[in-house]
């Protein structure tokens, strides 16, 4: 499975924004960063459920406040070793809104994490970093990708291995407009 985008086309997710940010998400990739099935124990405690998705929260070390984020998990289909983890939240000063999604070591980081909406291309963004239990990839989320969300079905997140070969990560969209409105 590929993406329809070149690699030397410019990720269409606000990217530009996330250095910004970088700093103030220590705090919340420490308590936020949920394991991925099989690798480690969940953090967090679950406060409510929404469709396919939960929010979860807990006081990251050295955080003042409780800290929540609406997450889900999934294994791929053909191979149970490889899981994916989506993680919405909003910044701890509510001026930001960010999605970040921990994929399994391993991936080949130049090719970046690929979605699609509903079988629409929606374009690919780059690892940040990499930690014990997975890389991680994170946009900023402007209202256009969360309208895109909120209205889709199903998203698709595509991880690579090689340049050529593509894994799909299907998710259940179902609960993320609700979930998202209840986070605090």
């Amino acid at each position: 499975m590929g993406l329809s985008r070149s690699m030397a086309e410019p990720v269409i997710w606000p990217l530009n924004r996330l250095k910004a940010l970088i700093g103030l998400l220590g705090l919340l990739a420490t308590g936020l960063l949920l394991a991925l099935p099989g690798i480690a124990h969940a953090q967090g405690a679950v406060r409510s459920v929404h469709g396919d998705w939960q929010i979860r929260c807990d006081t990251p070390p050295g955080a003042q406040a409780e800290q929540c984020a609406l997450i889900q998990s999934v294994v791929a289909e053909d191979r149970s070793n490889a899981g994916l983890t989506v993680i919405v939240l909003k910044t701890a000063d509510q001026k930001s809104r960010l999605m970040r999604v921990v994929a399994p070591l391993g991936v080949l980081l130049p090719s970046g994490l690929g979605l699609k909406l509903d079988n629409q291309d929606v374009g690919r963004a780059g690892f940040v970093r990499c930690l014990p239990n997975g890389c991680v990839a994170e946009v900023v989320m402007d209202d256009k990708l969360l309208g895109q969300l909120r209205s889709a079905k199903t998203a698709t997140f595509i991880i690579f291995e090689t340049p050529e070969e593509g894994i799909g990560f299907p998710l259940s969209l179902n609960g993320l407009g609700e979930g998202y409105d209840k986070l605090p």
